[in-house]
Formats: structure tokens, sequence, C-alpha cells
């Protein structure tokens, strides 16, 4: 099993079964500063890296503001320091040693703001390691103004290798998830929800006229290096390269193109799959990957 993310050992218990908890956070006055933060910096951004600023072609809209892909590394800099200042007390508190590599505001405008059902990417070698993300909304967050929601259960389970530019394993049957098995995180702002990057969630549009921010701090555990997992179709189809970065990294990042000057770690096999909701289904109630085989069962794969 992976590192121990959660002090608490009863938060741990209910994380490794949910794959997420719930905790309070913020107090008021840091959600005031934190809303306050986001338009001071706002005139700050460059605006969103799309693919066109690549030769990679996608039919995906993002409908939201989301600083992970900002053009401005010093934009996306000062919004990091000022995000981890005020959520290093309570993230040391929570988590077991663990360190920040992004930070995000995630601002969704009057109609829209849809997240497609997804995983986060792997940050880790998630048969070792969990990376968690530390979702906070900065106003009341529910299914009327687009909450995040979660598949109870689905963490490391589903698409290991994970990045910007390898199919999703669950791409062809997400309408059936989420009408029939996400969990909205119908919460007070302030409140923390703390979930493995690898669970799979979605928020819907924000379909109310006030202002629906909320702040998405990834991190993970401090003696590891964050990796990233690139497929380059056009020299390798059947591999996925991952490479060794740093918090750094994600400030100057273009998710679309191959990340320069960064240390390959190794490659590891790879073919596309599409999981059909059934073995989704069974997926659900199996074991993940980052369960250890047995004793017995490793002598079987030794003999076979």
């Amino acid at each position: 099993m992976p590192n121990i993310v959660l002090r608490d050992s009863r938060l741990q218990e209910e994380f490794e079964r949910k794959g997420y908890v719930q905790v309070p956070f913020l107090t008021n006055d840091q959600v005031e500063y934190l809303k306050e933060m986001f338009f001071e910096t706002l005139p700050q951004s460059g605006g969103s890296k799309t693919s066109a600023d690549s030769d990679f072609k996608t039919d995906s809209e993002i409908t939201y503001d989301f600083t992970f892909i900002d053009r401005n590394p010093d934009y996306k800099r000062k919004v990091f320091d000022v995000i981890t200042a005020v959520f290093k007390e309570k993230a040391d508190e929570y988590l077991n040693n663990y360190k920040p590599i992004i930070a995000n505001y995630i601002r969704k405008q009057e109609g829209g703001g849809e997240v497609p059902l997804h995983q986060n990417w792997a940050f880790v070698d998630e048969e070792k390691f969990t990376s968690v993300s530390i979702w906070v909304p900065l106003v009341d967050s529910n299914e009327e103004n687009g909450t995040l929601q979660l598949v109870d259960n689905s963490h490391k389970r589903f698409g290991k290798l994970r990045g910007p530019l390898i199919p999703w394993d669950l791409e062809g049957i997400k309408e059936n998830i989420i009408a029939n098995h996400l969990t909205p995180m119908n919460v007070k702002a302030g409140t923390g929800v703390i979930l493995d990057d690898s669970i799979v969630h979605y928020s819907n549009i924000n379909t109310t006229s006030g202002l629906r921010l909320t702040i998405q701090l990834i991190l993970i555990p401090s003696d590891t290096h964050p990796v990233h997992y690139h497929l380059d179709k056009s020299k390798n189809a059947n591999r996925v390269t991952i490479f060794e970065t740093d918090q750094d990294f994600y400030m100057e990042f273009h998710p679309w193109l191959q990340p320069q000057g960064k240390r390959e770690i190794r490659t590891e096999p790879y073919s596309p799959r599409k999981v059909s909701y059934e073995e989704f289904l069974k997926g659900l109630r199996g074991k993940r990957f980052d369960e250890r085989t047995g004793f017995i069962e490793k002598l079987m794969g030794i003999f076979k």
C-alpha cells in the first residue's frame, strides 16, 4: 500500500474507503482574504493556454478561469505563494508530511464552467504514493453553482497512466457514470475536501448569477518528486514516457507539449482501453491497482 495520507487514523480510514474526506479548513477571514487576492492578482493573468499554441488538435472548450493553464508564469507563482501561505497550517495539520506543487483559483462564470468527468493527472507513482488535492470553495457550494461531485470508491481503480495526451479509459461511459454514481459536495465556504487525485470526479455548470470561486491545491509526499506521464503518438503510440519534474515545472509547462530538459525515468507499455459500464461496475468492487499482491499470488505469478 502507498504512504499514509492523513495523520488522523479515523480520517485515513474514511479516505481509504471513499477516496476523500471533508474537513473544516479555512476561517471566514481567510475565505474573504483569498477572495480579495483573487481579484487583486487577476490583472496579472496572461489568459489561458490552449491547444492552439501547439499542433495538438482538440474540440474541448474550457469555460472557466483556471490558474494552472495561464500564460503568465509570474502570475501562477504569485497565486501559488498566496494560496500555500494560507493553506499551510491546516494542510500540515491534516496531511502526513506533504508538499504543494500546484495551486489554482477556479472561477465559473454564470451559465458556464462545466468540468467534464475525469481523473486528475498522475503526479506520482501511484503504486507507491498518493497525491491529493485540497479543494476549498470560497462561497457556499452546491449543485446549482456547479459544485465538485465525486464517485465514491473509484480511486486507484482506473486510468493508471494519466496525462494530458493519454486517452482516458472511461471516456465512452461518462454519461452513465454522471447519471448514476456522483456524490455532490454541498458544503459551506471554507470547508476542505481532501481527495485522492485518482478519484473520478465532475462538476456541472454554474446556473446562478453569483460568484462561484474555489481553490485547488495539489500536494505530494515530501519524500518524492512529482512526475509527468507523456504520450507522443508520433514517436511511439504504445509507450508512455515518465519524466521527473519539480514544482517550477508546472509554472512554465504547457500541457499539450512534450516536457523539455526533464529527466526521463522510464517508459511504460500502453495500449488504448475502452472500459465498458459493466467493467466499471466490477472495477468499483475489485482490488485497487496499489494493493500489494499476496504471497501465494506472487508465487503463482512467478511460476506462470
